[in-house]
């Protein structure tokens, strides 16, 4: 018995090769290849992430799917937060708390998502972020409060490695 093509059957495998220049040495995760979101701009206190939509994305109605606007506002608000200053160091976070508000939908082209880290102190941040369609209209945005990881506090970071 053979099976029927799959509707995705266009979109790129897990296992193909797909970097983030912005990120290297670093590899990107798993997570971020399932889902392909790149980093486009990083620096102190501000990044962005864009998306190109694949059928992956999108939910039952077509349109992107709420998970993915999160998954974007909780990582570029990480992001905003840990631009390192030494080359090929790094640093990380974990999300203490994320709120979310959709504001408008998407079910092609590429997502862009803005964050910026909004005050904090030695060992927790705050980032506002905003997720734009292609046309720049907002259709998702929230709030996150994050703590650096150990030997992260400071912008010169860690190894990667």
């Amino acid at each position: 018995m053979t099976m029927p093509p799959s509707p995705h059957d266009d979109e790129p495998n897990d296992l193909e090769p797909f970097a983030d220049p912005l990120l290297a040495p670093e590899q990107p995760s798993a997570f971020q290849r399932t889902i392909r979101y790149r980093l486009a701009e990083w620096k102190p206190d501000e990044a962005v992430l864009v998306l190109d939509l694949l059928p992956r994305h999108l939910n039952r109605g077509g349109v992107v799917h709420g998970g993915v606007l999160a998954t974007l506002i909780d990582t570029v608000g990480g992001f905003a937060g840990t631009f390192c200053t030494v080359p090929g160091n790094k640093r990380g976070t974990v999300t203490l708390s994320l709120t979310t508000s959709f504001l408008g939908q998407a079910s092609s082209g590429t997502l862009r998502a803005v964050g910026r880290r909004r005050g904090g102190g030695r060992k927790i941040f705050m980032a506002s972020c905003e997720v734009f369609d292609a046309e720049g209209n907002l259709i998702a945005m929230g709030e996150g409060t994050y703590r650096y990881r150990s030997g992260s506090e400071d912008p010169e970071g860690v190894p990667v490695g």
